[in-house]
């Protein structure tokens, strides 16, 4: 069978081409991807080819296709997984396979298998490591496919742990009714993140989100309003840190200078981190969650405060299967919508462009349908481009309906009329 896929052949050498799949093993199976979100880390990817600790070195002789937030329907199953999958069936995948004594991942390490293809041939070792997940597929193809990024954000708030004096063991999780604060949060993770932090099971009693652009911190308002919180039992404020003459004072201050049990750092800062170090309280944990470029990114930590005041400090790179289940559930009965994500929605020609310029394009997740070709089209231009072309015109009343989010509606008509 011939797919079409992205593949890397090495620094920003990313290629669309349609090649035949050898033929399918009895302990491997064939899917049909439907939607794959385009993800920062695959911009890395990009960017350091061979050099990225999870991407083959051989990728100029054997490309890998690239791609780890997908979704899509199982075709073939070979005959060792007949009793565990079935064809026709939806699946999603997660790509932190977590091998002993290796970095191999879905969209980095496998010649075919990734999100950015038509067809992909799942290798045994992610069914052996529970990694092929199903999903109900009523609530669109995309929530499946943002389950992956929304797994790092759950696997970063589980990785977070909180001790008492004397006692030699943690509690893991934040605090569940204490104070929080994400800096630098209106971003589409972040958005993520408040939406996780506002209906899990140990939400907190204060949440303050910071940004420095006003544009973005008036669209997470519109779409978690004080009120929305407030049916939570959550007392939610969002706070412009570049208005602020000294941040760390005001967001102390919202916490009636105690300081914050839980900091997430959603930007790969020194100020940001520093910031986050100066607002921690009594036993405060900062997670480090953006993933930086520079290897040698440092910033200062009061270890007065480590010492005495038992602040700590974690770091979490992605998720894992569990995490991911508990998206897929909590997505599945409508308790969540990673959708607050979404900002653009494109087809498989718009990949190549949209990674290799990803910090570049403004807004949020960039979601891309595999088997269409569409121009990368942001949510709010549908309506302009629906002046010319019909189908942009309805997307627009679908999605305007919606709050100006990406919805089911709106993706099945995507792929009905593109």
């Amino acid at each position: 069978m011939k797919t079409k896929a992205v593949r890397i052949y090495g620094k920003e050498d990313l290629r669309l081409e349609e090649f035949e799949l050898p033929e399918l093993k009895e302990d491997e199976i064939l899917m049909e991807i439907i939607s794959d979100s385009v993800c920062m880390s695959t911009y890395k990817e990009a960017l350091q080819g061979e050099d990225h600790q999870r991407v083959n070195k051989d990728i100029g002789e054997r490309p890998v296709i690239v791609g780890h937030e997908c979704a899509g329907i199982v075709r073939k199953v070979g005959r060792k997984w007949k009793d565990q999958y079935k064809e026709n069936e939806t699946y999603t995948i997660q790509p932190a396979l977590n091998i002993e004594g290796s970095m191999a991942s879905v969209g980095y390490s496998f010649e075919y298998c990734g999100g950015d293809a038509t067809f992909i041939i799942v290798p045994d070792i992610v069914m052996e490591k529970g990694c092929l997940l199903p999903f109900d597929s009523g609530n669109g193809f995309f929530q499946a496919s943002l389950a992956e990024p929304m797994s790092c954000i759950i696997g970063a708030f589980h990785s977070m742990y909180h001790g008492e004096r004397g006692v030699y063991s943690h509690e893991m999780g934040i605090v569940k009714g204490g104070k929080s604060a994400l800096l630098a949060c209106c971003g589409p993770m972040g958005l993520g993140a408040v939406g996780y932090m506002l209906n899990c099971d140990r939400r907190p009693g204060l949440l303050v989100v910071t940004d420095i652009d006003e544009e973005r911190l008036q669209r997470a308002q519109t779409l978690f309003t004080e009120e929305y919180a407030k049916e939570r039992g959550v007392e939610l404020h969002f706070v412009n840190t570049a208005k602020e003459e000294n941040e760390a004072e005001t967001l102390r201050a919202l916490t009636g200078g105690t300081g914050f049990d839980d900091v997430s750092v959603y930007a790969p800062v020194r100020q940001v981190i520093e910031t986050a170090d100066k607002i921690l309280g009594f036993d405060g944990c900062l997670n480090f969650f953006a993933g930086p470029v520079d290897p040698e990114l440092s910033a200062m930590f009061n270890f007065f405060n480590v010492h005495y005041k038992m602040t700590h400090i974690v770091g979490s790179s992605g998720g894992n299967t569990e995490d991911m289940m508990e998206c897929l559930k909590m997505s599945g009965e409508g308790i969540l919508n990673p959708a607050v994500m979404v900002t653009h929605v494109g087809g498989m020609n718009a990949v190549i462009d949209t990674t290799l310029n990803l910090p570049k394009i403004n807004g949020g997740k960039k979601l891309v349908y595999v088997g269409i070709d569409m121009e990368l089209t942001a949510i709010g231009e549908f309506e302009e481009k629906g002046k010319e072309d019909l189908r942009f015109h309805r997307l627009a009343e679908i999605t305007k309906k919606n709050n100006g989010l990406w919805c089911a509606e709106a993706e099945n008509y995507l792929l009905n009329n593109f």
